[in-house]
């Protein structure tokens, strides 16, 4: 047996021993802890939570300054917030909010209807998706509003997570007021950003922590020197990181990314704008061997771009079985064999290392389909300039996650008229049936819609659709505990607690 064989099945064993170690045990009592370090690699666009151009860590973050009428439940439910209860009139037309009484913004002003109407109004007007479906707010009192819709929409309460600001404040970048758990006390852009608990929250008990300090790194690399030298306190791995920790040092629990990774291909960039050629990358990529070697066996594969996780709408037949033949008939089809080869670029974001070593493994296999693909590396602002706003790219690695728990927030960017588009993916027939979900008030019927728009994405190779990445939140053993796992691209660090061995 290889000795690389051998360290992958050493490998394995560590990480199937720590995700299973009952590091629970640990957790005798939850105690107030002062601060937590928490590591990322990737920072915010914007601290303005109606600025819908943030990054899935951005909002991550944001998550725990601000909050919504509305926030989802661990089940995918949802669950009240800033409003306590609601009522829902007219076949779904009229929704009726009452406000909770007890909130405070992080300037201890109490919270009113009026602040949510203008939020509300921000977010519409910033192109918030699902919110332009709303033709009025009216105040009713200090605490209670009424949301009207110009059409019907069953699934529009998950869109009314979107953050409450203050009324009137519109420099939000720097006036930085929520209602959430944390305020943030500073932000030192590519160092660290400081979230201190704010002691008026409406749920008295929580935080438990007083400070989180999340320090930015370059790279995942940089990250896990820094976390197993002990100058940060928690991170979220993937396995193959996760299994180079020693488990007698750290806590470790898993999560899904609630993110799709792929090989996000631009439609309108020749030679991609050939369905044969997208057609023959899909074909060219064996998505297990990318999760066995990269991600350590540790993911859920996904041919839809959406995440299985969302089982009741995700349709699980669309995975393309690999197949480096018909990709290379495909390609001869287009025009191209071993004096015309195919070349790809893919710009991959090099402070994702899970990105990086996705690429990796997907050039060799394009290469067995007679493909000559390489990597192009760029630092993450870059990426976010050249590829997902400016669009300049050919193909790129990425994860997209979904602002809101509905199938909804991960199909919307394929419309062809919607800005975040930036696949440039443009047919008739999924704009034809995703405008269809947007008013189908029958639940089977927008299961059917839902699983029709994923099958027109996927039999015309948008992209490559890879897996739900399969993370691990780690903490420093025997110091923290409590991580809860939503169905969204979150952290909530309201829920961490320090651990008393006492």
């Amino acid at each position: 047996m290889k000795k690389y064989q051998l360290f992958r099945i050493a490998l394995f064993l560590t990480l199937f021993a720590v995700i299973l170690l009952p590091s629970c045990t640990r957790d005798k009592n939850r105690r107030i802890a002062g601060e937590l370090r928490y590591g990322y690699v990737s920072e915010l666009t914007t601290l303005d939570p109606l600025n819908p151009k943030n990054t899935a860590d951005g909002r991550s973050i944001l998550f725990n300054v601000f909050e919504g009428l509305v926030r989802p439940h661990m089940d995918g439910t949802f669950i009240p917030c800033i409003a306590e209860s609601w009522t829902i009139e007219q076949d779904g037309l009229v929704y009726n909010f009452t406000l909770n009484e007890n909130i405070y913004f992080h300037d201890n002003t109490p919270l009113n209807s009026n602040d949510v109407k203008f939020s509300l109004e921000a977010a519409i007007a910033a192109g918030f998706d699902g919110l332009n479906n709303i033709e009025e707010i009216n105040i009713l009192d200090e605490h209670k509003i009424v949301i009207k819709l110009k059409n019907k929409d069953p699934d529009f309460l998950p869109f009314l997570t979107v953050g409450i600001v203050k009324a009137n404040n519109t420099n939000r970048e720097r006036v930085i007021i929520g209602t959430g758990p944390f305020f943030i006390e500073n932000y030192n852009p590519q160092r660290n950003l400081e979230l201190k608990k704010f002691h008026n929250y409406r749920q008295s008990n929580l935080p438990y922590l007083e400070k989180v300090t999340i320090v930015f790194f370059a790279n995942y690399d940089a990250l896990m020197v820094a976390f197993r030298g002990g100058s940060i306190d928690g991170a979220f791995l993937t396995g193959a990181m996760a299994a180079q920790l020693d488990h007698r040092h750290f806590d470790i629990f898993n999560n899904n990314s609630a993110a799709v990774q792929l090989l996000a291909l631009n439609n309108a960039a020749a030679p991609l704008d050939d369905l044969r050629v997208r057609q023959a990358i899909n074909y060219a990529v064996n998505v297990q061997e990318i999760i066995d070697a990269a991600f350590f066996g540790s993911g859920s594969p996904s041919g839809s771009p959406i995440i299985p996780g969302l089982s009741v709408y995700y349709e699980n037949s669309l995975s393309y079985q690999y197949n480096p033949q018909m990709a290379q008939t495909l390609l001869s089809q287009a025009g191209y064999n071993n004096t015309n080869r195919l070349s790809l670029e893919i710009t991959v974001p090099s402070n994702f290392t899970m990105h990086v070593d996705t690429a990796q493994v997907i050039v060799s296999q394009l290469e067995k389909a007679g493909i000559n693909a390489s990597i192009k590396m760029v630092d993450w602002s870059t990426w976010l300039s050249e590829v997902y706003f400016g669009r300049r790219y050919q193909a790129t690695i990425i994860s997209l996650d979904s602002p809101i728990v509905s199938p909804r927030g991960f199909l919307n960017r394929y419309h062809s008229n919607d800005g975040n588009n930036f696949i440039n993916f443009n047919n008739a027939d999924f704009d034809r049936v995703y405008d269809a979900v947007l008013t189908e008030t029958d639940v089977s019927a927008r299961i059917r819609l839902y699983k029709e728009a994923q099958r027109i994405i996927t039999e015309n190779a948008a992209s490559v659709y890879i897996q739900d990445i399969l993370y691990f939140i780690t903490f420093r053993g025997g110091a923290f505990g409590g991580a809860l796992n939503y169905p969204l691209y979150v952290i909530d660090f309201a829920s961490i607690y320090g651990i008393s061995n006492n």
